[in-house]
C-alpha cells in the first residue's frame, strides 16, 4: 500500500469549528463538535474522548495463553479475553502500563516484553488507542484486583485461541488481534 498522506489530509480532513461537552465521566469524556467538511459544508461528530490502553498477551513456554473470563455489562455475558487495563494519564510509559495490568489481574511479571503495535478500537467515534504487548518468561505472583474487579484467569493453547477467533468464538477485538499477532509471530 502506498499512500501519500498530506495529500489525503488536504483533501479529506474535517475541520473542527466548535466542540461541546457532553458528558464528562471517569472512563470517557463525550464531546459534539461540529466540523467544516472538505466541501465547506457543516456537519456534526459525536467523539469519545478516552486516555487509552494497553492489552498483553502473556505466552507460556509451552505456549499457552494465560486468559481471562470476565463479565461484561453491555453485553450480559462472559467473555473471554486478554489482560488490559486504561492508563493512568495519557502520560503514562504504556509498557509500565502494560506491566502493572497483568500483575494485578493475573499476579504475573515476564522477563521479556514485545510491542505488538497498537490499533484504534472504533475509529469512527473514539480517539481511544490500544498498545498491546506480548509476556514471555512468566513468573507467578498474587493477584491484585481492584475491589470491583471479579475474573477467572486460565491457561489455553495458542492453537486452540487461533482456531476460537476464526471461528467466531472470541468477540473482542484487542484479545482477536493480539491472538493472531502473536501466533503470527511465533510461527504458528
Amino acid at each position: 500500500m502506498d499512500f501519500n498522506l498530506e495529500k489525503e489530509m488536504q483533501e479529506l480532513r474535517e475541520v473542527q469549528v466548535e466542540t461541546e461537552d457532553i458528558f464528562d465521566g471517569v472512563i470517557l469524556n463525550v464531546k459534539r463538535d461540529t466540523v467544516r467538511l472538505p466541501n465547506g459544508h457543516q456537519s456534526f461528530r459525536e467523539v469519545i474522548r478516552h486516555v487509552g490502553a494497553v492489552c498483553v498477551i502473556p505466552v507460556t513456554d509451552k505456549e499457552e495463553v494465560i486468559v481471562e473470563r470476565q463479565y461484561r455489562y453491555p453485553f450480559d455475558t462472559v467473555i473471554t479475553e486478554i489482560p488490559a487495563g486504561k492508563l493512568d494519564s495519557k502520560q503514562e510509559d504504556r509498557l509500565s502500563a502494560a506491566k502493572r495490568e497483568l500483575r494485578e489481574e493475573t499476579g504475573l511479571t515476564a522477563d521479556e516484553w514485545t510491542d505488538l503495535g497498537g490499533f484504534y478500537p472504533a475509529a469512527a467515534y473514539s480517539d481511544e488507542y490500544i498498545t498491546m504487548f506480548m509476556a514471555r518468561g512468566l513468573h507467578q505472583g498474587k493477584q491484585e484486583l481492584d475491589p470491583d474487579e471479579f475474573l477467572d484467569v486460565e491457561k489455553v493453547p495458542l492453537a486452540e485461541l487461533v482456531e476460537d477467533v476464526m471461528a467466531g468464538r472470541i468477540p473482542d477485538a484487542k484479545t482477536q488481534t493480539a491472538i493472531l499477532k502473536a501466533a503470527r509471530l511465533l510461527g504458528k
